[in-house]
């Protein structure tokens, strides 16, 4: 899952996305290049196999995260900057709600629909170039040769332009399979899963649940594949200093029981319809994403082609049956460890061990 973090100047993003991936890197005005970095998935039903099992080898699930400067019409023209934002599967918008008399906003006053406004209509405006040059190509190839797809295509953009002429994004579409392989390729940046990411201030934080919820509820009910969590960047800054038992310590002064990080991939989660299932034993025990919904054949296929190709059986188990009962020993006696075939539908938090040829 690759996502990238977006948004206006001074909101807070780069320093997020330093928090969750630990890079650091200056940027400079001007930059346009992207960064990357990778953030492990908190798993706390990893750390409890690793603790039954004690391998060698421990492998959370990771999420690649890309930086890049603040969105504008001008950073928007760059092909290097949109290739940054063509590749990834969704965006993480960060939306500023924090007040700073040492950190001012470019627009003078703090407004975070004005904010995710502002940066929506940068997208749209920017598939629409795209859709409107293609649909010029297209308008003289159909006079040329009569292609039945062509024919479809233009007819798809044309919606599409009509969607981006009244400033709503594409994600709002609703495409069947077919069309949306045939727009794919396009990569539309208007068209991608969006979470806002509220960036809250110190003296917000006992309300931060209830923000969220203020948002969903509020200025983005409706609003497809759209998703909203909440963050404070000073105290995920501090949190990222200290050591797991004293972040936990931390986070509950606050009346919290999740970092920042936390709620922010598992909103990702929720926004791309993933999830992870688990493989343990005395060399590893592993968490592997996989969209909600897939058979216990594709599971086998994420973590090898060949087990996919060859596959006999999964065995199953829930991973807190396999804590319970201290093991696979404890499971096959109490009878829970289950024989599935490839049409199995893989729930979050299965453990599965995959028979094949």
């Amino acid at each position: 899952m690759k996502t990238a973090i977006i948004g206006l100047p001074m909101v807070g993003k780069t320093s997020l996305f330093t928090i969750m991936t630990g890079v650091h890197q200056e940027t400079r005005i001007g930059q346009t290049a992207a960064r990357t970095g990778v953030a492990k998935v908190p798993d706390a039903r990893l750390d409890a196999l690793a603790k039954l099992f004690d391998p060698p080898k421990i492998t959370h699930a990771a999420v690649e995260f890309v930086d890049l400067p603040a969105i504008s019409k001008e950073t928007l023209r760059d092909p290097g900057y949109l290739a940054g934002l063509r590749v990834v599967d969704a965006f993480a918008q960060v939306l500023r709600l924090f007040a700073s008399d040492t950190i001012p906003h470019e627009k003078g006053s703090v407004d975070p629909l004005r904010d995710m406004e502002d940066v929506e209509m940068e997208l749209v405006l920017s598939d629409l170039v795209v859709v409107e040059k293609r649909l010029e190509r297209l308008e003289k190839e159909r006079k040329k040769i009569k292609n039945p797809e062509n024919d479809r295509e233009f007819e798809l953009l044309e919606k599409c332009k009509t969607t981006l002429e009244a400033n709503r994004p594409l994600r709002e579409m609703v495409l069947d399979a077919d069309n949306e392989k045939r727009i794919r390729g396009f990569q539309f940046l208007s068209q991608k899963p969006m979470l806002y990411v509220l960036n809250i201030g110190e003296a917000d934080v006992p309300r931060l649940h209830e923000i969220e919820e203020e948002y969903r509820a509020g200025a983005l009910k409706g609003r497809a594949q759209t998703e909203v969590t909440a963050v404070c960047g000073k105290i995920e800054a501090e949190l990222a200093e200290l050591a797991a038992a004293d972040a936990l310590e931390y986070l509950a002064s606050y009346g919290l029981k999740e970092s920042g990080m936390q709620r922010l991939i598992t909103a990702s989660y929720r926004l791309l319809g993933l999830m992870s299932f688990l493989t343990a034993g005395e060399t590893e025990v592993r968490a592997w994403t996989v969209p909600i919904g897939s058979t216990a054949v594709k599971a086998a296929g994420a973590i090898h082609s060949d087990f996919e190709k060859k596959f006999i059986r999964a065995e199953v188990v829930n991973w807190q049956a396999l804590i319970d009962h201290g093991g696979y020993p404890g499971v096959k006696e109490k009878g829970l460890l289950r024989l599935e075939g490839k049409e199995y539908i893989v729930k979050d938090g299965d453990v599965l061990v995959i028979r094949h040829g």
